[in-house]
């Protein structure tokens, strides 16, 4: 997948991008929202094994560019039935809050449901994450569930997760 509007740019991650990806996911501060508040603990040479791994029929793992810089990863996931899961991560605390990551999702959204044939697109975010959320809503996602305490994180902390679903119809892209 490549995908480039303006100064942003969604592509597949390559092995080439082992290392960055092993520093954001060995972060902690990064990792927090996702139950991994001391980072996963992996190799850059585990995450470029991995890599080889991704298909467009099975699961892609994408870099996120802003004016040829990474500055975060989004993921698919195919769960069948045309349905495909979703996940998103602005790394770079200093792109946070620019708008950036409703457009990275309407750009892949749109990639999945008119290039790859997906009907419905799945996620699920943590309850804190109220920004998140509030992006979730304005693409036209729906609140499906919410799961209280569905999981641990490292720390051992409860977490409580809402389980979101788009279906094409309600997608409100926006890419200007």
């Amino acid at each position: 997948m490549f995908i480039q509007n303006q100064h942003l740019i969604i592509r597949n991650a390559t092995q080439e991008d082992a290392s960055t990806l092993c520093k954001w996911w060995n972060d902690g501060k990064i990792m927090a929202h996702a139950g991994f508040p001391k980072g996963v603990n992996t190799t850059e040479e585990a995450i470029a094994n991995s890599l080889l791994k991704d298909t467009d029929e099975t699961h892609r793992r994408l870099i996120l560019e802003v004016d040829g810089v990474a500055v975060g990863e989004m993921n698919y996931r195919n769960k069948g039935n045309q349905t495909a899961e979703i996940g998103i991560k602005i790394c770079d605390f200093s792109k946070h809050n620019q708008g950036n990551g409703k457009k990275f999702l309407s750009l892949l959204i749109q990639s999945l449901f008119d290039d790859l044939g997906y009907t419905k697109i799945i996620l699920d975010t943590n309850i804190k994450n109220t920004v998140a959320q509030n992006v979730y809503d304005k693409l036209g996602f729906k609140k499906v569930e919410v799961r209280e305490n569905a999981w641990k994180d490292q720390e051992g902390v409860m977490q409580t997760s809402i389980d979101y679903q788009l279906f094409e119809p309600d997608f409100i892209n926006h890419i200007k």
